[in-house]
């Protein structure tokens, strides 16, 4: 149980702990040239519903709100689920970008994931990250806004929050862009009255 509690803690903060590592990198002369953002929701659902059979299951969250839905064959454990468990999801994401000197424009996609081992409740975590490289290809510090060009030579302008960071930001530089995303459920039995 405790491995599976690993698993699922890993999955959710093994892209956003990458990202903030990405983000904060010290460019020469000590100044941070990049940035991240990182949000995570859980929601807590119980289980008022089930039918083994059809693998349809009716959820009741704290709210109230009850919502159904059929669980496909990949969740292994599912004849583990007992009406009155709980389920809990979490779902992070995070966006990051570091500007780099030099570098050329390109993409990496990067998935993983992990279920609770057989016969015991089902608990899963999956998780994925994609980096893109842009060339800039232009900046405006009157609007301000930089156009991105990427390895296939589309380009996209975007306006800048904040204008500091252009700050010894030139036309040829690279920036790393990577969105990351986690998500981890996992059932706990009913709890005993």
């Amino acid at each position: 149980m405790n491995r599976l509690k690993s698993l699922l803690t890993a999955a959710c903060l093994a892209g956003s702990v990458c990202l903030v590592t990405v983000a904060t990198a010290q460019q020469p002369g000590g100044t941070i040239k990049g940035n991240a953002v990182l949000a995570t929701t859980t929601v807590t659902a119980t289980v008022v519903k089930i039918d083994q059979k059809t693998r349809a299951v009716t959820v009741k969250a704290a709210d109230g709100q009850e919502y159904s839905f059929v669980v496909g064959e990949a969740a292994t454990n599912f004849s583990q689920v007992k009406k009155g468990d709980v389920i809990t999801a979490t779902y992070t994401e995070a966006v990051a970008y570091e500007i780099k000197k030099g570098g050329s424009a390109g993409a990496t996609v990067t998935a993983g994931g992990a279920a609770a081992p057989t016969g015991s409740k089902p608990g899963a975590a999956v998780g994925g990250a994609v980096t893109v490289t842009v060339a800039i290809a232009a900046i405006d510090p009157k609007t301000p806004s930089v156009t991105f060009k990427s390895a296939s030579g589309e380009t996209r302008t975007v306006k800048v929050q904040s204008p500091d960071k252009l700050a010894g930001v030139n036309v040829g530089d690279t920036v790393q862009l990577t969105y990351a995303e986690a998500v981890a459920m996992k059932v706990e039995p009913a709890t005993k009255k």
